[in-house]
């Protein structure tokens, strides 16, 4: 294996690239190239994800849910943690403030536009 990248399905995906635009991330690739998309992929640093609309996946899969949301957290690591919440707090919903764990780590958690819950970061 060389790498892991999550596929997220969303129901708008004007609203999700402007919102990980927002945090960051640029568009790499889509489908087609110029809107409206079916699909994208975005990434910030060696951070990927990519996105599919739900009407784009027709009957493809039945198994996946047609919901906004899901069991499903996104874990991201990074560098700078205290200066991206500041840049991002105010323009996010903000799910868990900013803390050291007690394994070390300093985190925050936002949701995003599609109900997915996005937890930041760092070995500090």
């Amino acid at each position: 294996m060389e790498s892991l990248t999550p596929e997220i399905f969303v129901h708008d995906m004007n609203a999700t690239i402007a919102f990980y635009t927002m945090l960051g991330f640029k568009v790499d690739m889509s489908v087609p190239e110029k809107p409206p998309h079916d699909w994208a992929m975005m990434s910030n640093g060696n951070a990927f994800i990519m996105f599919q609309t739900m009407a784009s996946l027709g009957s493809e899969f039945p198994d996946i849910k047609r919901t906004n949301g899901g069991s499903m957290l996104l874990y991201v690591k990074m560098k700078n943690i205290r200066e991206y919440f500041e840049q991002v707090k105010e323009k996010v919903n903000v799910a868990a403030e900013l803390t050291k764990t007690f394994y070390g780590s300093t985190e925050f958690s936002i949701k995003d536009c599609n109900d997915y819950i996005l937890t930041f970061a760092e070995d500090e």
